[in-house]
């Protein structure tokens, strides 16, 4: 999960976890959050994407901040967050 908008470290920080997880063969799930939002059209997370990256948007925070709904990223509420916390081996956060 990632919370702070693209111009901050933590989203790179999350961006550079990811990619590593990627190169891994983890399965991904990215859920951005609050500020974040802002950076679902980013061109990192499209590369991430094509790479296998499964990207989710709160559809609350974007509404919020009053962004388009496109096809950027999968957009759910806080109970899909729920479903990524309870089920993944490893969850981290970047605030």
């Amino acid at each position: 999960m990632v919370s702070v908008s693209p111009d901050k470290p933590g989203f790179a920080q999350a961006l550079t976890q990811a990619e590593k997880a990627l190169a891994n063969g983890d399965k991904v799930y990215l859920y951005c959050i609050d500020d974040a939002v802002e950076g679902l059209s980013d061109s990192r997370l499209i590369k991430l994407k094509s790479n296998g990256l499964n990207l989710f948007g709160c559809a609350y925070s974007v509404r919020q901040r009053k962004l388009p709904l496109n096809d950027s990223a999968i957009f759910t509420g806080l109970s899909v967050l729920s479903d990524i916390m309870a089920d993944t081996d490893r969850f981290e956060s970047f605030n």
